[in-house]
């Protein structure tokens, strides 16, 4: 899943917030530098990574970005998610996702301290873009597509074009996978959550 779905799934704690966050970025000893709050949150993301990887509903659905995404098919498929949970009236924080999102970036700016670099370069991106909220805009998937593009080694410059393409072509079936996988993953991560020994 990619970074609004992580926010989400954190559950309003702000260590699991930082933890879900940094997770990509924390290597091999680095976790032990943290608390135990947000270590947990750190594995949580990796577990919630793997069990969406192997998922036979997200597993179909990669197909749809397999042509023109190749390896990084489930890459570009979590972001797609992240736009259709940021439409998911059913699953909207009490607040509104406007607000959720505004107290996540405010929950992460007071860990700033002790956040990774490259977290916190990202970061004034996603807080200045409004990242979390603005996922439910067509715009600010294909922006995305663009950038996780850029970073991909063996994906050709203008490949965006064509992955953002089957993104549209698939919109509906892919809108579908979401809102049978979404519920089973919720329901992991909270069980999870709640496992604070993990």
């Amino acid at each position: 899943m990619n970074f609004l779905a992580h926010a989400y799934l954190s559950f309003g704690d702000a260590d699991i917030l930082i933890g879900n966050m940094i997770a990509d970025m924390v290597k091999g000893r680095q976790i032990e530098q943290y608390c135990d709050g947000i270590r947990h949150g750190i594995t949580i993301h990796r577990h919630i990574d793997t069990f969406t990887d192997s998922h036979p509903v997200t597993l179909q659905a990669m197909e749809f970005f397999r042509a023109s995404a190749h390896k990084y098919a489930g890459a570009f498929l979590d972001v797609a998610y992240d736009h259709f949970l940021a439409l998911d009236v059913n699953n909207e924080p009490k607040e509104g996702w406007k607000d959720f999102a505004e107290k996540c970036y405010e929950q992460i700016s007071k860990y700033a301290d002790i956040l990774p670099a490259k977290f916190c370069n990202m970061f004034m991106y996603m807080r200045s873009e409004d990242w979390f909220y603005n996922y439910r805009y067509h715009w600010m998937i294909e922006r995305s597509f663009t950038r996780l593009q850029q970073r991909a080694a063996y994906l050709p410059e203008d490949s965006h074009m064509l992955i953002y393409s089957d993104f549209e072509k698939h919109y509906d079936e892919i809108k579908e996978s979401y809102a049978l996988f979404f519920p089973e993953l919720k329901a992991y991560a909270y069980n999870l959550y709640l496992q604070k020994g993990i």
